[in-house]
């Protein structure tokens, strides 16, 4: 992966866009990235947003590609291609060394779940309730599971006793376990309401997500028997964050909610004024990080829930973000993609892209890669010269 990504910064086109507030320095900018690949939406495991680089001092669009509908995932990364849905019910595989999409798979609805890459296959989810893998290298149909109703959420995929297996929630309330080779069900989890959200995994294994029944769920990997639940002020509207023993969920009631899944009631709540939050939490050793519809990005204390400062944009903010070690990167609705110091909030450069980005962006080998609301999937990296 590392190889192809190099060819590409010897290969590729000038970018399109650059920052408008580039730092004047580049010379400590990393030439090797820890992130090699995004293969699972929000990093996999504890669905975070971490990521354990740092973030790009000179971004520019390095190359673009656009589809008919909306983008409408985040993007997932690795083994040479980005998976991405569409609005259209479209899910694209863009070949990553010639920029020309590989193949294509229609749906019968919106393609908004981000799909999972593992050991040449892509697992995949649709709004048309099938549950689909994907051969990696032309697309092919391997297998497909029927849900209840859509599964607008990303699977993620884990090593199992005979196999990997893929946790995928779907909005029938049922969390399912599958094996990766065949579709053939493990287990399944039925809860009393939508499931909005992807499975998060904590460090001791248990799986943890939220849905409509305003429950945090925590249930066995093994066995997808329920271990813990946790009640909450109103819907779990996003997939949550799971850091070591702690989940952290966004709720209809405007609130960012901080658990310990195994005590009795929630650690602490951060109320938003009357202010939705619109955005998976991210979280890093500190802290914990959300859009909202107030347009603003806000950071909040992982500990306390005490609020640490919010960073405005001119739009609302539904671009789940990344943490790198230095900066929070997110889209905004006003067309622009932003990195801000984790420490106070301060704006470190914005890239103008000229259409809403509601997406989260992904992150591998040195590129951001985010979809848009008109259907342009950018990647950007690192202008200029070190």
């Amino acid at each position: 992966m590392s190889l192809v990504w190099l060819l590409l910064v010897l290969a590729g086109c000038g970018g399109k866009k650059s920052a408008e507030n580039p730092p004047a320095l580049v010379e400590d900018v990393p030439v090797k990235w820890e992130t090699k690949e995004w293969p699972v939406t929000r990093g996999g495991v504890g669905l975070t947003g971490r990521v354990h680089d740092r973030v790009l001092r000179r971004p520019e669009v390095e190359w673009s590609f656009s589809v008919k509908g909306a983008v409408s995932s985040e993007a997932a990364v690795g083994q040479g291609v980005i998976v991405f849905g569409d609005d259209e019910g479209v899910i694209h595989a863009l070949d990553i060394q010639n920029r020309k999409e590989r193949w294509r798979v229609e749906t019968k609805d919106a393609a908004e779940a981000t799909p999972a890459i593992s050991q040449g296959r892509v697992f995949a989810g649709s709004n048309d309730g099938w549950f689909r893998a994907l051969d990696l290298t032309n697309g092919n149909v391997l297998w497909q599971v029927k849900g209840g109703e859509k599964f607008p959420t990303g699977g993620v995929v884990v090593p199992g006793a005979d196999g990997d297996q893929v946790l995928v929630n779907g909005y029938d309330g049922v969390s399912r376990c599958l094996r990766a080779v065949d579709g053939s069900q493990v287990w399944a989890h039925e809860t009393g309401d939508y499931i909005n959200g992807s499975p998060a995994i904590l460090d001791n294994g248990m799986v943890v997500f939220g849905g409509c029944d305003a429950v945090i769920h925590g249930i066995s990997i093994k066995g997808g028997s329920a271990m813990r639940q946790q009640k909450t002020d109103a819907q779990v509207i996003r997939s949550v964050a799971g850091w070591k023993g702690t989940v952290y969920a966004v709720t209809y009631a405007n609130q960012l909610v901080a658990a310990d899944i195994t005590g009795d009631k929630p650690l602490w709540f951060f109320e938003n004024d009357g202010n939705q939050f619109l955005t998976s939490p991210a979280v890093d050793e500190g802290n914990v990080y959300a859009g909202s519809r107030d347009k603003h990005l806000h950071a909040v204390d992982r500990v306390t829930g005490k609020p640490l400062w919010k960073f405005q944009t001119g739009g609302r903010v539904e671009s789940a973000p990344l943490v790198f070690d230095d900066a929070v990167v997110f889209g905004s609705g006003d067309g622009r993609l932003y990195a801000v110091d984790k420490k106070d909030g301060h704006e470190i450069w914005r890239l103008d892209l000229g259409e809403g980005l509601p997406n989260a962006p992904a992150f591998a080998a040195g590129r951001i890669v985010i979809g848009g609301g008109q259907g342009t999937l950018f990647v950007i990296r690192e202008g200029g010269s070190p």
